[in-house]
């Protein structure tokens, strides 16, 4: 019972650390500072439409993330091509048919659109013979581009010290109790 003691107390202080001051969320928000508000949520988002097809996309997860319907029915256009332009940069999307979605994951483009900002898109969507231009806004609130660089692939790091700290403890007690037993 005497190692249980000395594990709960390293793991008391251990672990208000994963909540120090400038801890973030799971989507990347500051836990220590006011809420961050934004009249279309916390994720940058563009809505476009022609009189054949609607468009709806989102930039989070690393991609830029598109929808495409037709305009009159909502009914899901899936397998077309679709290509994005901003500015200089050209990129074309890839459809997932497990989501039905068309995604683009290309680092330089998305470097690009994640700058605070508004950013003008051209899509050019073909399928089933039909094709389209689609003007929309992305809008990226410098609340989002906000990243401080965190590689959330570390998160493990900070269990570290929960983790080790009480493992450590317990070694110790294990290896005490030995040597009195053989002595």
């Amino acid at each position: 019972m005497k190692p249980l003691i000395p594990l709960l107390l390293a793991l008391a202080v251990a672990m208000p650390s994963q909540a120090s001051p400038g801890a973030h969320g799971p989507n990347g928000e500051h836990l220590d500072g006011p809420a961050a508000t934004a009249t279309s949520g916390s994720v940058p988002r563009v809505e476009t439409s022609s009189e054949l097809f609607e468009l709806v996309g989102h930039l989070s997860g690393g991609e830029l993330s598109i929808m495409v319907d037709r305009y009159e029915t909502n009914e899901p256009v899936l397998g077309g091509t679709l290509e994005v332009e901003y500015k200089h940069l050209k990129a074309r999307a890839r459809f997932h048919a497990d989501l039905g979605d068309y995604a683009i994951d290309d680092e330089k483009f998305l470097r690009a659109l994640s700058t605070p900002g508004k950013h003008a898109l051209l899509f050019t969507f073909t399928a089933n013979g039909e094709s389209d231009l689609l003007e929309g806004s992305l809008d990226v609130p410098a609340a989002v581009a906000h990243d401080h660089g965190h590689d959330r692939r570390w998160w493990w790091l900070g269990a570290l010290p929960a983790i080790g700290i009480p493992a450590a403890l317990l070694l110790r007690a294990r290896r005490r109790s030995t040597r009195e037993v053989r002595a």
